[in-house]
């Protein structure tokens, strides 16, 4: 597209019925298609490469202080609540999960106990169920692991590939709109100067 582009404004250049504003607009689609295909594409990848990095060092962090342990259901569940403990669950929005009380050890070997959410379907006092924690033992969400971070990233690119290809196109229309009004003018002023005129032309009157 962008060859047979150039081919046209090359032809348009030596054409007598081509107007300037023609080639101004034909300037502006190459400059339009150029940014869409070349340039949002990069900066999509860029800003997909900053997010990817920005997203594993958190997952690492949280890899680093959430442990994963095990708890022991003290009371029935009081119902059941969309929190969820991992992001997968999160954005699927499909996963019911029940808040129940349950006692658990902290990394440092403390016992603690608290209100938890859980997906499992073993919520019956005594039965056990797995639970993440962070440093104090306090109940957190699950680490977004690598791939999922690696998703989230693609997405992010992607949106602002397409955002940055719809602006380009807005300007490319906001730039044609204002040429095609700015020619209008010009006609309105050449036609006001020559109108008196019109038809009398050679009439010797």
């Amino acid at each position: 597209m962008a060859v047979r582009a150039l081919l046209g404004i090359r032809r348009w250049r030596h054409n007598p019925l081509c107007r300037p504003t023609d080639r101004h607009e034909a300037w502006a689609a190459l400059a339009a298609l150029l940014l869409m295909v070349l340039g949002a594409p990069a900066l999509g990848l860029l800003c997909g490469s900053f997010a990817d990095g920005a997203l594993q060092q958190a997952a690492r962090a949280q890899r680093a202080h959430r442990h994963l342990t095990t708890a022991v259901v003290l009371r029935e569940p009081s119902g059941a609540s969309r929190f969820t403990q991992d992001q997968e669950s999160a954005v699927a929005g499909d996963v019911t999960h029940t808040s129940l009380t349950a006692a658990w050890k902290a990394p440092d070997g403390s016992g603690r106990t608290g209100r938890v959410s859980t997906a499992s379907r073993a919520t019956a006092p005594g039965d056990r169920i797995r639970i993440w924690t962070d440093d104090r033992g306090r109940p957190a969400l699950r680490p977004m692991d690598a791939s999922t971070a690696r998703t989230h990233a693609v997405l992010a690119g992607i949106g602002v590939t397409l955002l940055a290809a719809g602006l380009v196109e807005t300007a490319r229309r906001l730039t044609v709109r204002r040429m095609t009004r700015l020619r209008y003018v010009r006609l309105d002023r050449a036609w006001a100067a020559a109108g008196p005129d019109w038809g009398r032309t050679g009439t010797g009157g």
